[in-house]
């Protein structure tokens, strides 16, 4: 499926990027807050934004999200039982 989406032609300037960046970067950004909101695995949310499952982990602290978002008592008891 495909999802059409218009912005002004002079966003990606404002941005000081490509055309092809700035889409990416929406997508990624889409990806980014639907995982956040527990919306999308990390793995569909690394086919949403176009790449694969560890690239989309390992960007998400640019984006404020954490990989992992447990309850410190859970981790805590994941820790222990490792």
């Amino acid at each position: 499926m495909e999802l059409v989406i218009e912005y002004p032609r002079y966003l990606p300037d404002v941005m000081q990027t490509t055309k092809k960046e700035f889409e990416q970067e929406a997508r990624m950004a889409m990806a980014v807050k639907l995982f956040e909101m527990g919306r999308l695995s990390s793995g569909l949310a690394a086919k949403l934004a176009g790449v694969d499952r560890m690239t989309f982990l390992l960007s998400l602290h640019r984006y404020g999200v954490d990989m992992i978002d447990l309850p410190v008592d859970e981790l805590t008891e994941d820790f222990i039982h490792a």
